[in-house]
C-alpha cells in the first residue's frame, strides 16, 4: 500500500514537472507570438512650469514616420478629421482647468482631434477617449474647437510631434506646425 502511494506520488510530481516544462515551453513559444514594436511609437509630452515645476498636461500620441510621403494634403487630407498622430486617437488630459485656444476648458481627458487645412486646423477636444483613429469620431462628443493657424518650417520633422513650450501646444510633421495657446486658470 505504501508502495503504490509512493508511485502514485511520484508520477503526480513527474506529470506536474512536465506540465510546467510544457507551460513553460508553451510560455515561450507564445512570447515569440507578441506582435513587433510599434511602426509609429507611443510617446507623451508634459505641460509643466519650468523643468520640475508641476505638471498643467499630459498628451499622449503615435509618433508616425514621414518616410519621403506627402503629409498634409497628402496622407493627411485637408479637411477630415484626423486622429493626431497614429493609431489610437491621442489623448491630453488637463489637471487644472484651462484655456485651450480661446475656449475654457475643464480638468479631465479628452481625446485630440485636428481637421488640418492649407492655412489653419480646427483642434478639437472630443470626449470619446479610447478611439482607434478616427474611425468611429462623432462631433456630438466635441467639448471644444479652437482654430490654430499654420506655420510652415524651412526644416522638415521626420516623426510626428507634440510639445509644449512657452504656454502654447505645439504640433509638427513635416515642414507644418500649428500652435494652440494653453492658459492655466
Amino acid at each position: 500500500m505504501k508502495y503504490t502511494i509512493f508511485l502514485l506520488l511520484a508520477a503526480f510530481v513527474f506529470v506536474g514537472g512536465l506540465e510546467s516544462v510544457n507551460a513553460q515551453g508553451a510560455m515561450t513559444r507564445k512570447a515569440t507570438r507578441f506582435r513587433s514594436i510599434q511602426k509609429s511609437p507611443t510617446d507623451l509630452s508634459y505641460m509643466r512650469d519650468g523643468r520640475s515645476g508641476p505638471v498643467h498636461a499630459r498628451v499622449i500620441y503615435g509618433r508616425p514616420f514621414k518616410k519621403g510621403r506627402d503629409i498634409f494634403g497628402g496622407l493627411v487630407p485637408y479637411g477630415k478629421v484626423w486622429r493626431t498622430g497614429a493609431d489610437e486617437a491621442s489623448e491630453i488630459t488637463f489637471y487644472n482647468d484651462v484655456v485651450f485656444g480661446d475656449k475654457e476648458v475643464k480638468a479631465g481627458s479628452y481625446a485630440l482631434f485636428t481637421i488640418p487645412n492649407k492655412d489653419s486646423w480646427d483642434v478639437i477636444l472630443n470626449s470619446g477617449l479610447h478611439q482607434w483613429g478616427a474611425f468611429t469620431y462623432d462631433q456630438k462628443m466635441d467639448v471644444v474647437r479652437t482654430k490654430a493657424k499654420v506655420e510652415m518650417s524651412d526644416n522638415s520633422i521626420e516623426n510626428f510631434s507634440i510639445a509644449f513650450n512657452n504656454g502654447n501646444m505645439i504640433m509638427a510633421w513635416d515642414k507644418t506646425m500649428v500652435a494652440v495657446p494653453i492658459k492655466v486658470k
